[in-house]
């Protein structure tokens, strides 16, 4: 297709389109909004619906949609065509002001927590100016899609979009008080930026199809470890079959239709398993390029007959997949708030950003814990293949120096100040090229940026973003009411604030292996967040200091709050016993009817045994373990069966999620355990489901 930058961004009305489109004074206004927050005036709206209606259309759309991002996987979208009824009742094409500024989804018809039910149904999109509009090109289909958020007739957010630009919005008030405190007048605004990293497993089609748990939970509920898996560690970085490699190459051109910054791909460490990095961006369009990446994803995965997937753990015995979320944050003038500079003012800007962090980690780590965990990574978190559930961030050795100098300081002078500036001015070749990095940690520090390592590889970064910025605007926030009780130098002051900062957050810092069982000892000593199950972890929101920090920083109510945690609940609940339900099914109408064939193909060979003399205790011994394999299988077949309906009757959203995380997780790993062992002794004529092997080495 040529060049990249030739189709890069086609289908985006981009910033250049909107120049060309509209006149001057609108494409002004507009981004000022864009860049300045302003608002967005009516004379601004009118002008953007015609261009856009006339650049959709000009490239065959015939269709709009409002394309918002429900508290469910996945984003949620309503075509309406481009025609209406003109004074003498023909049919034209038209695109109202109205119509690019809200719709009316039926919001009872989404997860709202309680807040909309059946009879109180209106709920309404309004379109997010600052995510560019885009068109959707699909099987000779096309659609203008406008990223839009999601609102109650009540106001109340129902989305993930609406409480993400809340925080940035938190996060850009309390950023900009302590830069005028610090005595940077040139910072206006805020700009969050985010790099999503997103891992995913292809397995052809043909194979898949045969895998219902696949097809329908994304993960394998039952399966013998593979012959091989990844225990010969050549996968990672390995040269890219041509299979593969087609589809990534057809995935890319895709991408970069849509504007998508698709940087690197490689093999990842499991089998058949892969990454995709992106460009960083401002963090609310990563997002949303992220969602529309996967999205894609599936697409050109089916095209290339493959079944893509992005559940954290689709595998047992193999590395799950996650998504890396990079964050850092800086201002309109291009400021890295987490770069480390030549200059003392942004020395002191970096070194009270990761005081920020370290308070807000300290003080409600448990919010992090929360957004990051689901049905889906609670397989994959903890295991020695990603971060804890134990959250802590990861400085590196001579950023540790740096804030044990400060720490230890007696008192700051120009000279101290001096050092400490100097020391920070070689740190970005220092942690780049020097300084090793903690793959074990949830949150590290990487030169320039925090990475969470512990976001699930399916879900939506809105939340765990959203969690990044509280607690950033929240240690801002506590920040700078200790520096305005002080007079004198500001950075003289900042430093000696920051001296208590970091004795009494030390111990979310930890440097050493993660995964080690000294650690969860440790933590415990140090009283960290531990939880054991997701749905203690989603409990933890209802704390009231969590539901006074969400207020207090204008992010979500308390109501707002509650019914999140109940559809994070019925989520959870719901997911596990879908899986639950499919593994009684597949017990009972394939596993189950495998081995009763197996066990009549030993009897008849034990009887031909006995009439050709040949020694049949082998044979015997087969029958009597597949035979005492099959009487537990049925008999943990109706444990999970009971267990399954007296969850359905539990009214409580919590003891319902609590019981089916502790108690039925138990009782379908039990029956794994005796499915995966008859595995290994029914032959593959009988056995009815396609085995790790066949679905890891099938191309």
């Amino acid at each position: 297709m040529g060049k990249i930058t030739e189709h890069y961004g086609e289908l985006v009305f981009d910033a250049d389109e909107m120049q060309r489109r509209l006149s001057a004074e609108t494409f002004e206004k507009y981004m000022n909004t864009i860049n300045n927050g302003a608002n967005l005036d009516e004379s601004v709206a009118i002008d953007i619906a015609r261009a856009v209606k006339d650049w959709a259309i000009d490239h065959g759309a015939s269709h709009f949609t409002h394309w918002f991002q429900p508290q469910r996987s996945g984003t949620a979208e309503k075509h309406d065509a481009f025609i209406n009824y003109n004074g003498n009742g023909h049919v034209i094409e038209k695109f109202s002001t109205s119509q690019l500024i809200q719709s009316e989804p039926d919001a009872s018809s989404f997860p709202s927590g309680g807040i909309r039910s059946t009879f109180e149904a209106r709920g309404y999109t309004a379109w997010d100016p600052t995510s560019p509009m885009f068109i959707r090109d699909e099987f000779n289909s096309k659609s203008l899609i406008i990223p839009s958020i999601y609102l109650s007739w009540t106001g109340e957010a129902l989305d993930m979009k609406t409480p993400l630009h809340r925080s940035i919005n938190a996060l850009n008030t309390q950023a900009i008080k302590l830069q005028k405190l610090l005595g940077n007048r040139q910072a206006k605004r805020i700009k969050v930026y985010s790099g999503m990293e997103q891992e995913y497993f292809l397995i052809p089609l043909d194979v898949a199809s045969q895998r219902p748990d696949l097809m329908i939970c994304g993960r394998t509920i039952f399966g013998a470890p593979p012959v091989k898996g990844q225990l010969m560690e050549d996968h990672y970085f390995g040269s890219i079959r041509p299979r593969v490699s087609e589809f990534m190459n057809a995935l890319d051109q895709e991408l970069y239709r849509y504007g998508i910054p698709a940087k690197t791909k490689h093999n990842e460490v499991a089998p058949n398993q892969f990454e995709l990095a992106p460009l960083y961006e401002e963090i609310s369009l990563a997002i949303d390029h992220n969602l529309q990446m996967m999205d894609i994803m599936r697409r050109v995965a089916e095209e290339h007959d493959f079944l893509i997937l992005h559940h954290e753990k689709p595998f047992a015995g193999l590395n799950g997949s996650g998504k890396h979320m990079n964050w850092s944050l800086g201002d309109n003038t291009g400021a890295n708030y987490l770069e480390p500079s030549r200059s003392p003012v942004k020395n002191i800007s970096f070194i009270m950003t990761l005081g920020a962090i370290l308070i807000g980690m300290h003080k409600f780590s448990g919010l992090l814990r929360a957004a990051i965990s689901d049905a889906g990574n609670e397989h994959r978190m903890g295991s020695h293949e990603a971060p804890p559930a134990i959250l802590s961030i990861y400085m590196g050795d001579y950023l540790n120096e740096i804030l044990d100098s400060i720490e230890n300081a007696k008192s700051f002078t120009d000279k101290t100040l001096s050092t400490i500036n100097h020391g920070i001015e070689g740190l970005p070749k220092v942690m780049k090229d020097i300084s090793d990095r903690n793959r074990t940690s949830p949150v590290a520090f990487t030169g320039n940026k925090f990475e969470l390592r512990a976001l699930g590889a399916s879900a939506n970064g809105a939340d765990a973003a959203k969690v990044m910025n509280m607690l950033c605007a929240y240690g801002y926030e506590q920040l700078i009411a200790k520096l305005e009780k002080k007079k004198g130098d500001v950075k003289k002051n900042a430093l000696i604030v920051l001296k208590d900062v970091l004795k009494y957050t030390k111990a979310i810092r930890f440097e050493g292996n993660n995964y080690a069982d000294e650690w969860k000892k440790e933590a415990k000593k140090r009283k960290l967040f531990v939880v054991d199950t997701t749905p203690e972890a989603y409990k933890y929101n209802l704390d009231k200091e969590c539901i006074q920090l969400h207020e207090s920083l204008n992010v979500l109510t308390k109501r707002e709050v509650e019914s999140r945690v109940e559809i994070k609940y019925d989520a959870y609940s719901n997911t596990k016993l879908v899986e639950y339900r499919l593994a009684i099914d597949i017990a009972r109408r394939q596993i189950m009817p495998a081995i009763i064939d197996q066990l009549n193909d030993l009897g008849r060979a034990f009887e031909h045994g006995k009439v050709v003399k040949l020694n049949a205790v082998a044979i015997q011994n087969d029958f009597r373990a597949l035979e005492e394999l099959y009487s537990t299988i049925q008999t943990k077949v109706e444990y999970l069966s009971k267990f399954v309906t007296a969850s359905e009757q539990q009214e409580d959203p919590y003891k319902k999620a609590h019981a089916i995380s502790t108690k039925g997780a138990d009782l379908l790993q039990s029956l794994r355990d005796d499915v995966d062992a008859a595995e290994k002794r029914v032959a593959d004529d009988y056995w009815p489901l396609p085995t790790y092997d066949q679905l890891l080495l099938s191309f």
